[in-house]
């Protein structure tokens, strides 16, 4: 087993919407480490989810960082929107704006951390300009927009060279992977800090399953 330490980040997308409060704080008890939000827009994505005022409201009773992945077209246009609603960790994707460098420095500017992220299709080498304005890297291992896919093997081979290079370069920067995450999945995630898992923790016993992904 690795001896890298797991941070688990639940994904709410698989929590009860009737029943957030309960549900986060549950997990919060159970032993995670943040709460992952998934935002999507229905045009990057081809799914809906939710907006800032949820955040917003996540942010006033979750005792947990919130680690906001936007899967949306143009976020500088609702940066100052999360940013305001109390993202702790606030995602982009490269292939969702031309203003990248731009959307890092003003996320960090506003006290919060800076996290990029790409398709499973999309080359690592894209991201790799913008890695000193980072604070996280996500690597999805699903396809974005969707919860309970199956977990993309191939996708693991970017986690590895990901982790040479920021240890190369000694940069803070944490790899987070998303999608198909699970006691079955563990194996391939040694070089791996953060873990978003929501079917896996949402449809089972929260502290065994988040223990499991700590262990």
């Amino acid at each position: 087993m690795s001896k890298r330490k797991k941070l688990v980040a639940p994904s709410i997308l698989s929590a009860d919407f009737a029943n957030l409060e309960k549900e986060v704080k549950a997990v919060a008890t159970a032993g995670a480490d943040w709460i992952h939000v998934d935002v999507m827009d229905g045009h990057f994505v081809p799914n809906l989810t939710i907006g800032a005022p949820v955040v917003a409201a996540l942010k006033k009773i979750s005792p947990l960082p919130l680690d906001v992945h936007l899967m949306i077209e143009k976020p500088e246009k609702f940066i100052d929107d999360f940013l305001k609603a109390g993202s702790d960790y606030l995602t982009i994707h490269v292939e969702s704006t031309d203003q990248v460098e731009a959307c890092l420095k003003k996320i960090r500017a506003h006290g919060a951390k800076a996290g990029i992220t790409l398709r499973p299709r999309t080359s690592l080498s894209t991201i790799l300009p913008y890695l000193e304005l980072c604070d996280l890297v996500l690597v999805m291992t699903v396809e974005p927009g969707f919860g309970g896919q199956s977990f993309m093997v191939d996708q693991m081979p970017k986690v590895t060279e990901l982790r040479k290079i920021i240890d190369e370069k000694k940069l803070p920067i944490l790899i987070e992977v998303d999608g198909g995450v699970s006691d079955k999945t563990l194996s391939h995630l040694d070089d791996v800090d953060v873990l978003v898992a929501g079917s896996y923790v949402f449809k089972g016993e929260y502290l065994q399953t988040i223990t499991k992904l700590k262990s």
